[in-house]
């Protein structure tokens, strides 16, 4: 039964309430074959996940964050290599940049969609450019439409971070393009909270060419082509069996969760109008084309924080995603960046608030949400 004391931003009991016997199933699956570490389990989950996106091949890791920089070591970034991605993001996007010895460079964002913009990405290229991060921020994706062309005239590789994105789609031609086949990569998170999630760790890169795909599978095993025998210097980053076989389960319901996802979303929009929020609550924007999947629902509030702690005293879980710039963390000043570089991304920082999301959340507690909400405003 949903909690009628506090309510989450996300419930991983509630939801594994409604799979838990196909999960178990699942386990005891893996448990007694006694392989653990990639095999056939894994390899079924690729071709699934590969399936599922339309993909060329999908190749398994132990993490998103793995999943960037396995993704921009297979495409070659090295010292002295630009890398361009956007300050509004979770900090692995930026972080696998920097580890590589490449330098990263950021773009500001759209206030409506707080993804990158398409037109501040492609100021930022150069003749040093080697990559572009797109990411496809809390659910939606970038309108890469506008820029694959002219990334892919100058050489310029895309790995799309679709960390909170699995399933989220645009129109390409006529037809669904879902994130991660729009670039050469697709790196994907499979962190416990997420649309498609595991019980632990877990990533993976969707890849355009076998070449790719097979150079990923070698990184990530220490480099190695075969036992013992290393090509290059490489990481470890394998998945195991049990994240694989959860995986294949929640694979099989992630459509229905998403267009649940998507009704709360709906239902947050009417009860806004209803209270008469919108003077201060801004919902998220879905642009055109996109197929919003909802990762997390986050709007533009005014006094945030001080909504944020009213919420809490009341037993509502929110969250800020993000509140400080990723070109304003210590770690980064050597680049360079200030405060005033990217306008739209520090406003956002101080703007942004995540109300509960989860397919199971009720409308009693969404009225609950949005009535916490309209008291603050009111006071």
């Amino acid at each position: 039964m949903p909690d009628t004391g506090n309510i989450p931003s996300f419930d991983m009991r509630r939801n594994y309430a409604r799979v838990e016997g196909e999960i178990k199933e699942a386990l005891d699956r893996v448990l007694s074959s006694a392989q653990f570490i990639l095999g056939p389990e894994v390899a079924a989950f690729e071709n699934e996940a590969a399936g599922y996106l339309e993909t060329r091949r999908a190749v398994s890791t132990a993490s998103g964050t793995d999943a960037l920089l396995l993704a921009l070591m297979a495409l070659g970034v090295k010292p002295g290599d630009e890398v361009i991605t956007t300050p509004f993001s979770f900090f692995a996007t930026a972080s696998c940049v920097s580890r590589l010895g490449a330098r990263i460079v950021f773009a500001d964002v759209e206030p409506d969609s707080y993804n990158i913009s398409m037109e501040r990405a492609r100021e930022a290229a150069t003749e040093r450019t080697r990559a572009f991060i797109p990411v496809h921020l809390f659910g939606q994706m970038c309108s890469l439409e506008e820029i694959t062309e002219f990334m892919a005239s100058r050489n310029i590789a895309v790995a799309e971070d679709c960390a909170q994105a699995f399933g989220a789609h645009r129109t390409r031609g006529g037809a669904i393009a879902r994130a991660g086949v729009w670039g050469d990569m697709g790196c994907f998170s499979f962190f416990p909270t997420k649309n498609l999630g595991a019980f632990g760790d877990a990533g993976m890169i969707s890849c355009a060419s076998d070449a790719l795909a097979d150079r990923v599978a070698k990184l990530r095993a220490h480099g190695s082509s075969s036992s013992y025998l290393h090509d290059e210097v490489g990481v470890n980053s394998r998945m195991d069996a049990i994240q694989a076989a959860i995986l294949r389960v929640r694979l099989r319901h992630v459509e229905t969760w998403a267009e649940e996802r998507r009704n709360v979303a709906r239902r947050y929009n009417l009860l806004f109008a209803e209270r008469d929020l919108y003077e201060h609550v801004t919902p998220p924007a879905e642009t055109d084309g996109n197929r919003h999947t909802y990762h997390q629902y986050v709007v533009r509030a005014k006094r945030r924080d001080e909504l944020s702690a009213f919420m809490s005293e009341r037993g509502i879980a929110t969250r800020v995603y993000y509140p400080l710039a990723l070109h304003l963390q210590p770690c980064f000043a050597y680049l360079g960046y200030g405060k005033g570089d990217f306008p739209v991304a520090e406003k956002l920082t101080g703007e942004v608030l995540a109300l509960p999301m989860f397919p199971e959340l009720t409308m009693p507690e969404q009225e609950r949400v949005v009535g916490a909400m309209a008291e603050f405003y009111r006071s």
